[in-house]
């Protein structure tokens, strides 16, 4: 589900300390036989409540100290292995109530900071428990709730008796409470206010849950939110009344009928001042929020297995997903982002995950403005997917997915077989190849890489390309059935400089000379011969700037004869001039069909390629039944 709860907390640790006779071992006693104990020792042993009884199903256990048995080292080892501590004093003894701010809250807090040396960071929460209620008709709660106006990290306190049972279950529940629901991160005593992270973390959850972007969540939304978090829906009247108190302290809460972002946070301060810090808590957790209100790191980051050979696609739920986040900023319905609508996109991001002025445009299809079009938002979320899949999963979760599709966003990725079963199976099962392009400098590769990218290649003529972007992106059609292929400008700064493992490694090679410089071919010849001969990667010899005069390579093979002899299709001819494409769809169709490069069947015979897109239509055809017949009968595969 993607959902984190407190019940993924392994259990809960709550310390007693108090002065000598405040009644701390009988608390804990009572609790456990439910009645009073005429004998007390010095100290309980510690005690572990099983999860099916405590109210947040979460094994508790419950420390006792004693200043009579214990030093003051194993006091201070105690508060650092604790999650709460509980500062017990009696409600007839006055100087053990004075003790709380003269001895015991230092104490906990500067045991603490000198633990982990940083003061600043949130403290240990703190329940205060008044014991012996019983012997006083007056209350010494006015008195604490000064105290706590001081010390932020006292979450709660409770008056109870151990001798009556009075309070006993509450006290604890409370000191579970502080740990699993902490008010601390959430709200600001002195300012009665949310915390900013609080608010930073619930901006981000109401524009997620605010589907048609107009800044208002409306019954339909209010809904959804409902059951996602809470998994009931709401009902029209608790509705209809939540609506009339926000409307009656806030109001600017209500528009139009429905909940603007200072109602929700209305909402959720009047929860946490009411006490009822597990429902904000529940809503954060649900969208990805861990005890420090940061975005966990395994809703983030969902583990993924991806065996050595195989690659990482988006699958057709997460195409899905990404089609509609792009249809529901696109405000002007003009088919593309613009730099504010990709702002306001990721706003619910810690930021963009490209920068939009320079890679976008120089990564993936734009329209004139140089703005993404939606071929060009699933080409760029393609690329990322099989670069950085691991980034790809964390925008997911940023933008909502875990939340809207009610599952882990493991479901938007696919993972392809591996390699070598494309192999023996003699195609490819991928929709999305890596050509890496390879060259001298001055070879022209940029340029046949961002040709790739427009409808005419020609204005990219006589253009200096200086960019750290180095993979371009788009679609082709092989042989009827859409292909993403993504060329990876290998950037050479020497000629004698040895190419890394990762820069080999592709679905298929374009080894780039320029046609027009007669020094230019020796550098790939060597590349093809060092790395590539006896590789089962297909290559491809590409001679650029064909529209200038051809010169005689000074090489011991022309390519021609290079190609013949290692049975490599003859060099094909590009220029930026031309405006052909038709190289790409080879790059694609040869990545497809990696065993033509094995049995030396490249040639330019249409109808071997012919065949093979037969073999490609065949494929995608049963696959096609396959999967219906899957789905037909209700079955998944995850």
């Amino acid at each position: 589900m993607g959902q984190y709860t407190a019940s993924q907390r392994k259990n809960v640790r709550i310390l007693l300390v108090g002065d000598a006779g405040v009644g701390k071992t009988s608390l804990i006693l009572s609790l456990v036989s439910e009645e009073y104990p005429e004998e007390v020792p010095p100290r309980a042993e510690e005690i572990t409540i099983p999860a099916n009884v405590t109210p947040e199903q979460v094994p508790t256990n419950i420390v006792d100290f004693s200043s009579v048995e214990q030093s003051d080292d194993a006091l201070a080892a105690e508060i650092n292995k604790a999650h709460v501590v509980c500062i017990v004093y009696a409600v007839d003894d006055d100087d053990s109530l004075d003790r709380i701010t003269s001895h015991w809250l230092p104490l906990v807090r500067s045991t603490c900071n000198s633990a982990d040396g940083e003061p600043d960071e949130a403290r240990k929460p703190i329940v205060l428990v008044g014991n012996k209620i019983d012997l006083i008709e007056y209350s010494t709660i006015d008195s604490v709730l000064a105290i706590m106006e001081d010390y932020p990290e006292i979450e709660s306190c409770v008056e109870c008796s151990a001798k009556t049972l009075h309070n006993i279950s509450e006290m604890f529940y409370y000191a579970q409470k502080a740990v699993l629901h902490p008010t601390s991160p959430l709200y600001i005593m002195e300012d009665q206010d949310l915390t900013p992270a609080c608010k930073k973390s619930l901006v981000r959850i109401f524009k997620i849950c605010d589907i048609d972007s107009d800044n208002l969540l409306n019954d339909y939304e209010l809904n959804l939110f409902q059951r996602r978090c809470f998994n009931t829906p709401l009902q029209p009247q608790i509705l209809d009344e939540v609506k009339s108190v926000i409307q009656k302290n806030v109001p600017d809460g209500i528009y139009n009928d429905a909940v603007t972002l200072k109602g929700f946070l209305f909402l959720h301060c009047l929860f946490i001042q009411r006490g009822r810090n597990e429902t904000t808590w529940a809503v954060l957790r649900r969208f990805g929020y861990n005890d420090q209100l940061e975005m966990c790191q395994e809703y983030l980051r969902p583990p993924l297995k991806i065996p050595p050979g195989s690659s990482t696609e988006l699958s057709h739920r997460g195409q899905q997903f990404l089609i509609a986040v792009f249809e529901r900023y696109d405000r002007d319905g003009d088919g593309a982002l613009s730099p504010e609508e990709h702002k306001m996109l990721f706003s619910t991001c810690p930021s963009a995950p490209w920068s939009y002025s320079t890679d976008i445009r120089k990564s993936c299809p734009t329209n004139d403005a140089g703005w993404v079009t939606l071929h060009g938002w699933l080409c760029r979320w393609t690329l990322m997917t099989l670069v950085d899949v691991v980034k790809t999963l964390e925008y997911l979760a940023y933008l909502g997915f875990n939340v809207h599709e009610n599952d882990s966003q493991l479901v938007a990725i696919h993972v392809t077989r591996e390699r070598r079963i494309d192999l023996a199976k003699r195609q490819s099962s991928r929709s999305v190849y890596k050509c890496h392009v390879i060259g001298p400098k001055g070879s022209g590769k940029t340029g046949l890489c961002r040709g790739f990218l427009i409808d005419e290649m020609s204005k990219l003529l006589g253009k200096e390309f200086k960019t750290n972007v180095v993979h371009c992106i788009n679609s082709v059609q092989v042989y009827g059935q859409e292909k993403h292929l993504i060329l990876r400008d290998i950037d050479v700064r020497h000629a004698l400089d040895p190419l890394q493992p990762q820069e080999v490694n592709c679905d298929v090679a374009c080894l780039v000379y320029d046609a027009s410089n007669p020094r230019s071919f020796e550098y790939i010849a060597r590349i093809y011969i060092k790395y590539y001969a006896e590789s089962k990667i297909p290559v491809m010899i590409v001679g650029t700037k064909c529209d200038l005069d051809e010169r005689r390579q000074d090489y011991l093979m022309q390519p021609s004869e290079f190609c013949e002899k290692y049975k490599l299709l003859p060099p094909h001819l590009f220029s930026l001039k031309t405006n052909k494409k038709e190289l790409y769809t080879k790059l694609a169709t040869m990545a497809a069909f990696p065993y033509l490069r094995q049995f030396g069947l490249m040639t330019e015979d249409p109808n071997v390629w012919l065949k093979a897109g037969l073999g490609v239509a065949a494929a995608t055809v049963l696959g096609f039944i396959v999967l219906k017949a899957i789905s037909a009968t209700g079955t998944h595969g995850r």
